[in-house]
């Protein structure tokens, strides 16, 4: 083999290895919650919760905000969570889209189950949008967090 063979078998190696690497986990350690929708994980990955949307904190705070952020950190901050990927691998910021579990809870569910979030379409990301919607009706007809009369 030639020198220039075994270069490019080298770097071939390095590539497939550093793209194997690099992949986003199926499992990670939350090292910080940004909002009521958003964490990062180990590695710096920042992860968009798929199906909902909670109210915002930055720039701006609205209303219960600081409760999803709260609730957030409380459900995952610290942990191992599972991640579940849908149809997208990531945003148009970059950001990983995912649904998230810990210790048996979808934490996505959750957060529209206590009022914190609404169900929110992102197709194609749709596979639990059904179940997100059905728990959004009970948590309006409940009033609970943003639905609170």
């Amino acid at each position: 083999m030639s020198n220039k063979a075994e270069f490019l078998a080298i770097i071939l190696f390095l590539l497939l290895l550093i793209c194997g690497c690099t992949s986003p986990p199926d499992t990670a350690l939350v090292i910080q919650v940004i909002d009521g929708d958003t964490i990062v994980i180990e590695g710096g990955y920042r992860v968009r919760y798929i199906g909902i949307d909670t109210p915002e904190i930055h720039p701006q705070r609205e209303a219960y905000g600081m409760k999803a952020l709260q609730a957030n950190r409380e459900l995952v901050e610290g942990k191992i969570v599972r991640l579940e990927q849908d149809v997208s691998q990531t945003d148009r910021y970059g950001r990983l889209l995912r649904y998230v579990y810990v210790d048996g809870i979808f934490v996505n569910a959750e957060l529209v189950r206590l009022g914190l979030a609404e169900a929110k379409a992102y197709p194609p990301d749709i596979k639990h949008q059904e179940d997100l919607e059905e728990l959004e009706a009970e948590a309006r007809q409940a009033g609970r967090g943003i639905w609170a009369k």
